[in-house]
């Protein structure tokens, strides 16, 4: 059964990594995109397998996530453009009750790192105060987002 959600996110670059990640829950994740417009990925989580549509947007937007097989998976694997993502996600609490999700990243992308933190509302995305170890937010900036990193890589700083 799919599941619809309305994703609230901010995103942010890391300035420095938080002391012993390995007392973090972590994910093993590799995804690639059958579609870039509209937004239809195929992920890996672990041992799960998720067909992805998204809605547009940067910081707000709607999401249908639907669960499919393995083999479903591989069958899709060689309809997807662009360069598959591999990372690993931490999944690190914050003092205000969030989480924060940091992924580091393998592959073609290795050496890029970026943090996200999803929000249940828009004010509280905006109230949001960051953790010293976050870096310049790019939630705004479409070069960070998975799919244009699918496909051209880590963006050059400007």
């Amino acid at each position: 059964m799919s599941k619809e959600i309305y994703e609230i996110e901010r995103k942010f670059l890391i300035k420095e990594l938080p002391d012993d990640l390995d007392r973090y829950e972590s994910h093993r994740i590799k995804q690639a995109y059958i579609s870039t417009d509209p937004t239809i990925r195929i992920r890996q989580w672990d041992d799960e397998y998720i067909l992805t549509v998204k809605g547009s947007g940067l910081m707000k937007k709607i999401e249908y996530e639907l669960p499919i097989t393995g083999e479903q998976f591989k069958g899709l694997w060689s309809k997807t453009e662009g360069n598959a993502i591999e990372k690993t996600r931490y999944i690190i609490p914050l003092d205000s009750g969030l989480k924060a999700e940091l992924d580091i990243y393998e592959g073609q992308l290795k050496g890029f790192m970026n943090v996200e933190v999803e929000f249940s509302s828009t004010e509280e995305a905006i109230l949001f105060d960051a953790p010293t170890w976050f870096g310049q937010e790019v939630t705004q900036d479409y070069r960070y987002r998975n799919t244009y990193l699918a496909k051209f890589g880590i963006p050059s700083k400007n």
